[in-house]
């Protein structure tokens, strides 16, 4: 395959995957949304000053995200494991969205890098974010950058430089 079928081979799945999402309705969107919000305001993790005294092992360390993170991922990991069991597909999609590699690469090693770095200088990780960016200026200012760094991540990636 050359290099112009594999760009048209990936843009086509990336369409699949936008049309996958988009045609699932906008309701059950909304409520995954709104709960997703709930969640992050009740456990605290809107608070920067949470993420930042996570990230403060040597000094007033917080668990509490750590506790978070562990709920969220025996949630996830259990209704995964039923859920992939009794059905072959989901119920508002026409297949699993699962990786098709576990190749680790520049851009994701890279991507890791800048999201830890991001993580660690705001105290803020892109769920919160969107929640911040609704709240307060210095929220948009930092989702605004963080959808900017996502666009040029596209651009670079339809370049070939990544």
């Amino acid at each position: 395959m050359n290099m112009t079928q594999g760009n048209f081979a990936q843009q086509s799945q990336s369409r699949s995957y936008f049309k996958d999402i988009l045609s699932v309705p906008l309701l059950f969107i909304s409520i995954s949304a709104i709960l997703f919000g709930v969640g992050l305001g009740l456990s605290g993790m809107t608070r920067s000053s949470k993420v930042l005294g996570f990230l403060d092992v040597f000094g007033v360390w917080d668990p509490s995200l750590m506790f978070v993170m562990l709920g969220a991922i025996a949630v996830y990991a259990t209704a995964f494991h039923f859920v992939s069991k009794r059905l072959s597909k989901p119920l508002l999609a026409n297949e699993f969205s699962l990786p098709n590699t576990g190749k680790v690469d520049r851009g994701l090693i890279g991507g890791s890098i800048l999201f830890g770095v991001g993580w660690g200088l705001a105290g803020v990780c892109p769920g919160p974010a969107v929640i911040l960016s609704t709240v307060s200026t210095s929220g948009f200012v930092f989702f605004s950058s963080m959808l900017i760094g996502v666009a040029f991540y596209h651009f670079v990636k339809r370049r070939g430089i990544l």
